[in-house]
C-alpha cells in the first residue's frame, strides 16, 4: 500500500505483501453490516438478537482480526502509512464488535461518546486521505468512501429527522467501501501473480515534491 517513497529504496520486507489479507478482511466484515445499515432487522427480539450476534463475530473475526495482522505486518515492513491506517482501523472494527454484540442483549451504547469519537475519526480519515493521494487514485477514493461515511453517521446525530435518508447513505458507503476493498485487495493479488496489471488501480492523485540530495 505504500511504494518506495520518492524514488527512496525501502528495505527488504520482513514479510510478503499484507495489505491484500487486511482489505479482504474489512470487505467481509463491511458486507456482515450491510444488513443492519439498511434497516434490514427482524422485528422480534430473538431474530435481530442473533443478527447482531453473528455480524458482531464477523466484525471481530476479519474486520478487526484481519486489518489488525495485517497492519502489524505492514508496521514491521516499514510501511509505516499502510500499517497505521490498518491498525488504527483494526481497533476500530473491535469497537463495532462490541456495540454489536450489546445490542443483541438489548443494550444501547452511549451516543455522545460515539459521536465524539467520530468526528476525532473524520480528522484523522481527512489527513490520511490526503496522505494517500499520493501513491493511488483509488486508494485515495477508498479512502474518500471512508470520510463520507463518517459524515453520515455525524449528520445522522445532528439530522434525526433525515434518518431514513441518511441511513441508506450509510448502507450505500457500506457497500461502497467493501467493493473497493475488495477490488483493490484482488487487483494487488492478480497482478503480482500474472507479473502485469490486470487490474488497474490508477496512477498518484497528487504528484509529490522531489526532494533534494
Amino acid at each position: 500500500m505504500e511504494p518506495a517513497a520518492h524514488g527512496q529504496a525501502l528495505p527488504p520486507p520482513v514479510f510478503g505483501e499484507p495489505t491484500p489479507l487486511g482489505l479482504l478482511g474489512l470487505s467481509i466484515g463491511c458486507a456482515a453490516l450491510v444488513p443492519i445499515a439498511f434497516g434490514w432487522i427482524p422485528r422480534d427480539p430473538a431474530g435481530a438478537a442473533a443478527m447482531f450476534r453473528v455480524a458482531a463475530w464477523f466484525c471481530l473475526l476479519f474486520g478487526a482480526g484481519c486489518q489488525f495482522l495485517a497492519g502489524m505486518m505492514s508496521l514491521a515492513n516499514k510501511n509505516t502509512l499502510g500499517g497505521t491506517l490498518l491498525t488504527t482501523f483494526s481497533f476500530n472494527w473491535v469497537m463495532n464488535w462490541w456495540v454489536l454484540d450489546q445490542l443483541s442483549q438489548g443494550k444501547i451504547p452511549d451516543p455522545m461518546v460515539g459521536l465524539c469519537v467520530d468526528f476525532a475519526f473524520i480528522v484523522i480519515f481527512v489527513v490520511l486521505t490526503y496522505a494517500f493521494g499520493f501513491f493511488s487514485k483509488l486508494l485515495f477514493v477508498f479512502l474518500l468512501d471512508i470520510d463520507l461515511l463518517y459524515l453520515l453517521r455525524i449528520a445522522r446525530h445532528f439530522v434525526p429527522s433525515a434518518g431514513p435518508t441518511l441511513g441508506l447513505g450509510v448502507g450505500l458507503a457500506t457497500i461502497a467501501l467493501g467493493g473497493i476493498s475488495l477490488y483493490i485487495a484482488l487487483a494487488i493479488l492478480l497482478n503480482g501473480a500474472a507479473g502485469r496489471v490486470l487490474m488497474p488501480m490508477g496512477g498518484p492523485m497528487f504528484k509529490a515534491q522531489a526532494q533534494a540530495g
